[in-house]
Formats: C-alpha cells, sequence, structure tokens
C-alpha cells in the first residue's frame, strides 16, 4: 500500500500553520482525475464539536475507551474527545498539522504513516472526513485492514466514514454509467495547491458500503453502518469477527 498523503511539500499542515498563527489569505485548491476543481476551506478544519455535521458528531459518541484519531489534521476531533475525558492519541503524516494540532492542545500526538505504525493497541481507530481514503486505492483496503486489526483491543473497532461517488457518473436518463472507468470508479487522483506551491499527485478512495462489507469481512470484520446520509455519504463500524 502507498502512502497515499506523502506529498512533496506538506501542502495541508502549511496551510493549517498559517491559520493557527493568524496568516490565513487563502483556502487550499483541490484538481481531481474528475476534472473538478474544488477548495477545501481551512476554517472548517478547526470546527468545534458543535459545528461538526451530524455524521462526525455520531462518530464521537461512539467512540470507547482508548482512541487513536488516524490523519487527525488540526486535531478538532481529538480535541473534544480529549475534552472529554478520553486518552486520545492524534495522528498524521503531516508535521505541520501535528504541530497545529498540539499548539491547540492535543496531549498526545504522532507524525507517522499509520502503516508504519504500531506498538501500541487501541479500543476505537477513527478516521473522519472520509477518512478511509487514505488507503488511496480499493486493492489497498486489506492490507489496511490487516495492519489495523493488529491495532485493536480484542472488542475494539474501527469507526470511519465515506461516500459513494457512483452519482458522479449519473446520466440524463437517471442511469449510472461506469463503463469508461478503468478500475474501480471510487478510485480518485487528486493535487492540492496552496501560495502557488502544488503538492505531487496521491490517490484517494471513495468506497461504497457493499464493497466495505464485504472486504471487511474477508479480512476478519464484521461491518455496520451506523448512519446513512443524504447525498451518499455513511458511517460505519468495523468489529473483529468472534
Amino acid at each position: 500500500m502507498q502512502s497515499t498523503n506523502n506529498m512533496a511539500i506538506d501542502i495541508i499542515g502549511s496551510a493549517l500553520l498559517d491559520f493557527q498563527k493568524g496568516n490565513y489569505s487563502e483556502d487550499i485548491v483541490t484538481k481531481s482525475s474528475l476534472d473538478e476543481e474544488d477548495f477545501i476551506p481551512i476554517s472548517h478544519l478547526f470546527r468545534n464539536f458543535e459545528e461538526m455535521p451530524k455524521i462526525e458528531q455520531l462518530a464521537l459518541q461512539q467512540c470507547k475507551g482508548k482512541v487513536l484519531d488516524i490523519g487527525c489534521g488540526a486535531g478538532s476531533h481529538s480535541l473534544h474527545l480529549q475534552n472529554n475525558g478520553f486518552d486520545v492519541t492524534a495522528l498524521d503524516i503531516s508535521p505541520g498539522a501535528i504541530s497545529v494540532s498540539t499548539l491547540r492542545g492535543v496531549h498526545k500526538t504522532t507524525c507517522a504513516d499509520i502503516m508504519n505504525f504500531s506498538g501500541e493497541n487501541y479500543d476505537t481507530l477513527l478516521l473522519l472526513m472520509n477518512g478511509i481514503g487514505i488507503v488511496g486505492k480499493l486493492a489497498y483496503l486489506s492490507t489496511f485492514l490487516q495492519h489495523a486489526i493488529k491495532l485493536l483491543t480484542p472488542n475494539g473497532c474501527i469507526i470511519l466514514d465515506s461516500s459513494d461517488i457512483i452519482y458522479m457518473y449519473e446520466t440524463e436518463n437517471g442511469y449510472y454509467d461506469i463503463s469508461d472507468v478503468e478500475n474501480y470508479y471510487g478510485e480518485v487522483e487528486f493535487t492540492m495547491t496552496y501560495k502557488n506551491k502544488e503538492s505531487t499527485p496521491f490517490n484517494w478512495l471513495y468506497i461504497d458500503f457493499d464493497n466495505l462489507k464485504s472486504i471487511a469481512f474477508d479480512n476478519g470484520f464484521e461491518c455496520e453502518m451506523l448512519f446513512k446520509g443524504s447525498h451518499f455519504d455513511y458511517l460505519a463500524k468495523l468489529y473483529p469477527l468472534t
């Protein structure tokens, strides 16, 4: 499995640090293989619990015990959990993100690629804001799950959200046409630009629930849908088969 976020330039980290230090002037621009240009509003990554969408609030309410917040970004989820008495570690491959999480008051942080991280076990592995996208491609999901199960306590769980982007392929007739898609339609390549610096391209995975459930089962997990959003998004809980 590749390090999906191992970019030559720490785009997200630079933007987060600027915002944290009062130097905000622009948002991150993203370009994808779906020929779409979009923005990541930096302020969105600094929101508190009340400002979070329902799917994230529900996810945080499902956490238990010792938590590893994978792809923590600015540390907003970790801060909420920490403030509510959880033993939480914020993990991100971005040095800038970890610096910001620390500056904001997260007590336990680690800058690492999750696939190279080991040594402790957790009751909850948390991957929010489509955090499972870090695996990059559908073929790498099994590798991630095989690693993740080694990080869990016997009664631990993985909580994640994702989206089924099949809607991107809807035709005028209301059908979904993925006949021209070479691999899995949820595999998207992105680049990010911030203050005239551009990241190297990286892959991001959006996985439909049926594929997630099937691959999870093949790798020793039950998979339960906790919440289904209004636009093909969902919240899922994975826990080891007994």
